[in-house]
């Protein structure tokens, strides 16, 4: 854990504050983040990178010492946590970095691919323009990351791609239940991209967006669902290795 990462966060807000009345009222809207949302990413990253290990407990008092804040935002971050399904919380236990079973393993992915097959059908109906476009820069942007790029710069990315993926399908319900499954599979996959995968995952995202872009809705939903199992493949076959990784080999 960085305590610094925290630190220079807070202190770019600080700054940001003390610009100037105007510019205050202009951006303190758009800058501001809350200490505990701060945590909140910074215990996120530790434990998508793998520098928390699933089972791991969550102490506070030790989380507080770590970062430097109060147990408050402590407390909050853990509960944003355990809503997206990266923490457990349990009585007279505390919190920890969640854990699967094989069979909540397979549920999970087996729901996550037939709802992204699902997504990538209507993406392909809609085909939206603006979305298709945003998504053709992070494609672009994931294929270059994949040849040089730490574990956290491609989960952005993948993270950037999906979103973007989710919001072309124009199923706001879809969307809300895909990104709670997409949250908790990450745990799963982040840990495991060797240079080899990551190129395969950029190129099936390419797969995927052409189908899209071309209409073809069987074509897509078959790809996306695809790319969901084998993206599982790869993480289970890897995953006894996958605690030890820290950047891309």
């Amino acid at each position: 854990m960085n305590r610094e990462r925290v630190s220079v966060a807070m202190n770019d807000t600080e700054q940001n504050a003390g610009e100037g009345a105007v510019a205050q009222k202009v951006l303190v809207g758009q800058r501001h983040t809350s200490l505990s949302a701060l945590v909140a990413d910074e215990l996120r990253r530790a434990i998508l990178t793998h520098r928390m290990q699933p089972g791991e407990r969550l102490v506070e008092d030790k989380l507080s010492a770590d970062l430097g804040v109060s147990r408050v935002p402590i407390r909050e971050a853990l509960r944003v946590l355990a809503s997206e399904g990266l923490v457990e919380v349990q009585p007279r236990r505390g919190a920890s970095v969640a854990a699967f079973t094989d069979e909540i393993v397979r549920d999970m992915v087996e729901s996550r691919a037939m709802l992204e097959g699902v997504n990538a059908k209507l993406a392909a109906r809609i085909r939206d323009p603006q979305i298709l476009a945003e998504l053709t820069v992070v494609l672009a942007k994931g294929r270059a990351a994949a040849e040089r790029a730490t574990l956290e710069e491609l989960i952005g990315l993948n993270g950037q791609y999906h979103d973007l993926l989710a919001k072309a399908g124009r199923n706001r319900v879809l969307r809300e239940i895909m990104r709670g499954l997409r949250e908790r599979t990450a745990l799963l996959f982040s840990g495991v991209r060797t240079v080899s995968r990551a190129r395969e995952e950029w190129e099936e995202h390419a797969q995927i967006l052409a189908a899209i872009v071309e209409g073809d809705e069987e074509l897509a939903g078959l790809l996306a669902t695809r790319h969901v199992r084998r993206a599982a493949e790869a993480a289970l076959a890897n995953l006894p290795q996958a605690r030890e990784l820290r950047r891309v080999e």
